[in-house]
This record gives C-alpha cells, structure tokens and sequence, in this order.
C-alpha cells in the first residue's frame, strides 16, 4: 500500500498545466484609477456579443501600463477585446450613438475606424506562451 500511494505522488508530481501563458501588456493607461476589463472569445460566432465570452479577466488599474498574465486558456484560437473601465461600473460607457467613451483595444491591436473588427481580424493562435502588447484608445 506505501509502495503504491508513493508511486501515485511520483507520478503526480510529473502532471503539469498543458495550458500556454498568455501574457498581455496593456499601454497607454490615462487614468489611474478603475480597472480593465478583458473579454476573451474563442468563436466568430459569438465575437463582441454581450454575455457570451468564453472567458473574463479584471485587473485592478494602478500604473500607466499593466500586465496580466493568463494560463487558464487551453490551445487553441482566440480574440479579445479590452477596455479601461474608469468609472468601475462593470460595463463600457458609450455616447448617445454607442460610441464606446472609454478607451479599449483588441487583440493584434486592431484599430477600428467606422465598425467593429471581425474576430479573423483579431484571431491570434495559443500554442505556446505568447506576449502580446495591446495600445488602448478611443475610435478616431
């Protein structure tokens, strides 16, 4: 029985995370104060639909760049979309024609001029650990 329970702790020791790190560098924060706010999909399906990310991430805005890094994603392909939530309401402000008032970015730092990117736009593939850097702003 020791031997047993012994060679199961050996083993274990040996199981690791499969799962890439995805370390994202987030520039150009104005405002020190409220958090970003990360939206993680893994389909073009539900890309930039309310409620339907695969996952969620908060970080806490303390200094003008911050950096999150994320080992809970398995392989695969994926698009974010990121904002400064300023205010720490939990959601993107917009103007009276939904123009987003808070600053955010998307994954391969698209920049949208006149409708939002399309996940192939944004697509980035998790196979190994990946840093992406990400420059928020505001549509121009």
């Amino acid at each position: 029985m020791y031997i047993l329970l012994l060679c199961f702790s050996f083993l274990a020791g040996f199981v690791t995370n499969e799962n890439p790190q995805l370390t994202i560098k987030i520039e150009n924060i104005e405002v020190l104060e409220g958090d970003i706010r990360i939206g993680v999909f893994n389909t073009s399906e539900n890309f930039l639909k309310q409620g339907l990310t695969f996952k969620n991430y908060i970080i806490a805005v303390k200094n003008t760049t911050e950096t999150i890094i994320i080992d809970d994603l398995p392989k695969g392909e994926y698009a974010f979309l990121l904002y400064h939530d300023k205010n720490a309401d939990g959601k993107m402000n917009r103007n009276l024609l939904g123009i987003p008032k808070e600053p955010f970015g998307f994954s391969n730092n698209v920049k949208p001029k006149f409708a939002k990117p399309t996940f192939e736009e944004c697509e980035f593939f998790l196979e190994e650990n990946l840093v992406l850097q990400i420059r928020l702003g505001f549509f121009k």
